[in-house]
């Protein structure tokens, strides 16, 4: 699936809910999805600076400068922001991702306009993580 095709599904996904409340619950469940990383994994080379909770993204060159993501967070609904980034991104062209504007589809599907300020300064710095690992893969 290209990335436009997996955010189409997850646009249809959240077109479901109705409410912030059950854009909530269904992140959760998302974060429930998250394989745990190693205990090696859990570094400070990992970490995503600018997130009050506890994250760590693993990024990684697939076949044909695709991105590989596995991440994992201390907090529930940060876990659910990381699994859909995930979701979106892993195994996308590095291109595709570095030129996709995460931060108005997050909008359009009604998930940053309730977050507070400081989980959308995290989830901003998550993005501009993903976004730089896929740069730094298609240079």
């Amino acid at each position: 699936m290209t990335l436009e095709e997996t955010a189409q599904d997850i646009r249809e996904e959240f077109s479901f809910l109705d409410d912030w409340e059950q854009r909530y619950a269904h992140l959760i469940d998302l974060g429930k999805s998250n394989l745990p990383l190693t205990e090696a994994e859990r570094s400070e080379e990992n970490r995503v600076r600018g997130c009050a909770s506890q994250v760590w993204l693993v990024s990684g060159q697939g076949e044909d400068n695709r991105l590989t993501l596995r991440a994992e967070s201390n907090a529930m609904i940060v876990s659910g922001l990381i699994a859909l980034l995930v979701r979106l991104f892993s195994g996308q062209p590095a291109p595709d991702i570095a030129a996709f504007d995460p931060a108005g589809f997050l909008e359009e599907i009604g998930v940053s306009g309730a977050l507070t300020a400081q989980r959308s300064n995290g989830l901003a710095s998550m993005i501009q993580r993903i976004q730089s690992d896929a740069r730094a893969i298609s240079s």
